[in-house]
């Protein structure tokens, strides 16, 4: 039998009987079939390796936090820690594990903060989180009462964060699967929230994207959506001919009124930009959780409002919509 960071069975079986039912035929057994990297055998060690302990208080409403009834000696936070290294890099966070704070690459509290005030509460609420990485928004999105969120996010590592998390969290209606939103059921129509941050300027064809964001929605069902944007009127858009802040799959950078408008095009309703944020190296940068280069590397040494290629330095829009009832 695969380890337990492996099954979906309890997944599957909670999706039952409910209009999320579809969603069975897209979960996997187990993780087994995604696994093709060479670097799993190292990751699976990890997982393995860590402490068979119980988060005797668990905080994610404000933060993500886990917490043993009695602290963890020096000894043992740095044993941890070096088990929590081998699945570097963390690049969405941070987490507090039972003492032992990941710095990650993303300060995702940040961008939680500065979305949460202009959405529906999700109390109660079914929702979707596409491009999840490691569940973070997951997580917090529980935190802030949902009834049950769904990650999908197709890169292994990620998903193996994921369960270091979930094996101490079993409990949590927070799930992440190793999938993309196209190999979800079309049409099914019954997230009452989805959310893809972080995705849109990665997709070819942006209004494929909105479209399936809104077949998953429920009407009446909100959408919340963050991406890279640039400044200007609308109509505006900035399509990079080779990289952009040294990413090779960015395609499209509409600006915040553009969005606006691909957003009622695509057949949203109420569209309308809630945050316009200057990403800063603060928020983004390198930690000894995500060692490799990040912001500051993608920003030009001799003006820091241009990435390496010239291009406006990274910027990105929130916008909140409603699919149609």
């Amino acid at each position: 039998m695969p380890p337990w960071y492996l099954q979906y069975a309890d997944l599957r079986q909670s999706l039952l009987g409910t209009p999320l039912a579809p969603l069975c035929g897209a979960v996997p057994d187990n993780l087994i079939p995604h696994i093709e990297h060479g670097d799993f055998p190292r990751w699976r060690a990890t997982l393995d390796a860590l402490p068979k302990w119980q988060a005797a208080q668990v905080e994610l409403l404000n933060d993500v936090i886990l917490q043993r009834a009695t602290p963890l000696s020096d000894e043992e936070q740095r044993a941890l820690r070096h088990t929590l290294l081998g699945l570097h890099p963390w690049r969405k966070g941070p987490y507090d594990f039972f003492g032992v704070y990941i710095d990650t690459e993303w300060r995702s509290d940040w961008k939680w903060n500065r979305l949460l005030p202009h959405i529906t509460p999700l109390t109660n609420r079914q929702v979707l989180d596409v491009g999840c990485g490691n569940g973070y928004h997951c997580w917090r999105m529980a935190g802030a009462g949902a009834s049950f969120v769904l990650g999908v996010e197709p890169m292994l590592l990620f998903n193996l964060q994921y369960w270091a998390l979930r094996k101490y969290l079993p409990h949590y209606p927070a799930h992440v699967l190793p999938l993309t939103l196209e190999q979800m059921p079309d049409k099914l129509a019954a997230f009452d929230t989805v959310f893809s941050m972080g995705v849109l300027y990665h997709r070819r064809s942006p209004f494929d994207h909105l479209q399936s964001l809104k077949n998953a929605l429920r009407p009446g069902g909100e959408l919340v959506l963050e991406t890279l944007v640039v400044e200007g009127p609308r109509g505006q858009v900035l399509v990079p001919e080779g990289r952009y802040s040294r990413m090779p799959n960015v395609w499209f950078l509409p600006s915040p009124a553009t969005l606006e408008s691909w957003l009622i095009k695509a057949g949203f309703r109420e569209a309308r930009v809630v945050d316009v944020n200057l990403t800063s190296t603060e928020e983004q940068r390198p930690t000894a959780w995500m060692s490799w280069e990040s912001l500051p590397q993608d920003l030009d040494p001799r003006n820091p409002d241009l990435t390496v290629e010239g291009h406006p330095r990274p910027r990105r829009a929130i916008v909140v919509a409603e699919k149609p009832r």
